[in-house]
């Protein structure tokens, strides 16, 4: 199997330029001849050496969030401004800096120039595009308004990113500081507490239970180092492969519903996810069903997904959309379920969807923005305890032995 990058004219003298694996020349010659063009040059790259580091280089690179929503959007604006689709795609194809990305329009291009259609071509890659993604999409083509499809796909992609690049951020700053705490501990735990415990057995003196438990600890980590550190990597592991799991999920998910301060961000995040990725399906055409089904999709969170499948059982009963999000304002704010309600009754579903989404976003940014404010005196009770705990176990010891001398 070889690579092949080649220039084409169509009969009506359209230049274009495609990408396609091939087994040799001549199946390269009847792919451009079934799209109903000529070869007009080509250059062939082997792409079965293991040093290949361009075919290397577009298998393990990925692609980003935000490659996506440029090419939403790009190819919308060309599309808008008249240029074909496959054409449109090769500019694009062209002007990608990312292998992997550049690779799968190229073999999306070529899908389309050979008459498929281009939600179809996109679902072939389900590792760079979502179901989300190629359901407005085919929304758009069947609705004849793909430019417009593409342009929400690329608002409500943009939306999720920025929502979740604000969540990332907030969470920096407490997780640099227990990090830097742990890390302040192992070293004193190793260079500082050794020292300390020798004087304390050389003077016989008589160690408290945290003392000692200090102690034990430090002689964990100094004699046995490695082993010490392989465990709480392996620890590390089996909490990650047990967070995937089904039962470790409902677990984890239950726990962050839990939390104080997370939990309410973690109810607002998923009302804003379900609230925008919901309006985004229907504004674009696709069938309530479909759109709910994919919803669940999108939503992270378990206790979630079921109100989304809930729902979802409902209305092919017959129930109204708000249904069981008003059963579940356990999980759902009660103003989802209202809302949702207004909107049925009004015929305004869509509006009032986009109307949550921008709500709990704007909720969700503003807590992000204070969430250093709210968890700094968190964070410096945690300080306070480490710091308390360890400074009375090894000092407590030390005044005991000048009351003695």
């Amino acid at each position: 199997m070889a690579r092949f990058t080649y220039t084409a004219e169509k009969s009506n003298g359209e230049i274009y330029k495609g990408v396609v694996e091939a087994q040799d020349r001549f199946e390269l010659y009847e792919i451009v001849r079934k799209e109903g063009a000529k070869i007009v040059s080509m250059t062939e790259e082997d792409t079965r050496s293991v040093w290949n580091l361009s075919r290397w280089n577009a298998k393990l690179s990925s692609v980003k969030q935000y490659d996506k929503i440029l090419l939403a959007r790009n190819l919308g604006a060309m599309l808008s401004a008249g240029l074909a689709l496959a054409r449109a795609l090769a500019v694009l194809e062209r002007q990608t800096r990312n292998a992997k990305l550049s690779s799968t329009i190229a073999q999306i291009a070529g899908d389309v120039r050979r008459g498929d259609t281009f939600h179809a071509a996109l679902a072939k890659f389900p590792q760079t595009f979502s179901r989300l993604f190629v359901a407005m999409v085919r929304a758009g083509e069947e609705g004849g308004d793909l430019p417009g499809a593409l342009a929400t796909a690329a608002d409500q992609m943009e939306r999720m990113y920025q929502l979740k690049k604000k969540i990332r951020s907030a969470l920096i700053y407490p997780i640099v500081i227990i990090v830097a705490i742990i890390g302040i501990g192992i070293l004193m735990m190793i260079n500082v507490v050794p020292t300390l415990a020798q004087t304390f057995a050389e003077m016989n003196a008589e160690l408290p239970k945290s003392t000692q438990f200090v102690i034990a600890v430090s002689n964990i980590l100094v004699n046995y180092t490695v082993l010490a550190l392989g465990g709480l990597v392996a620890l590390g592991a089996a909490v990650y492969v047990a967070a995937r799991t089904p039962v470790g999920r409902r677990v984890f998910d239950l726990v962050f519903l839990r939390m104080p301060l997370i939990g309410v961000m973690v109810r607002e995040v998923n009302a804003a996810r379900t609230a925008r990725t919901l309006a985004s399906l229907l504004s674009s055409g696709v069938d309530v069903l479909a759109s709910l089904e994919i919803v669940g999709e999108v939503v992270q969170n378990s206790y979630f997904r079921k109100v989304i499948a809930e729902a979802r059982q409902g209305v092919s009963q017959g129930q109204p959309l708000s249904a069981a999000f008003t059963r579940r304002e356990d999980l759902y704010p009660a103003f989802v379920g209202e809302m949702m309600s207004v909107g049925e009754e009004t015929g305004e579903v869509t509006e009032m969807l986009k109307r949550l989404a921008i709500f709990y976003e704007e909720e969700v940014d503003r807590k992000t923005k204070d969430m250093s404010t709210i968890v700094e005196p968190f964070l410096m009770i945690f300080i306070g305890v480490a710091v308390g705990f360890f400074a009375i176990s090894m000092i407590s010891p030390i005044y005991q032995l000048s009351e003695n001398i």
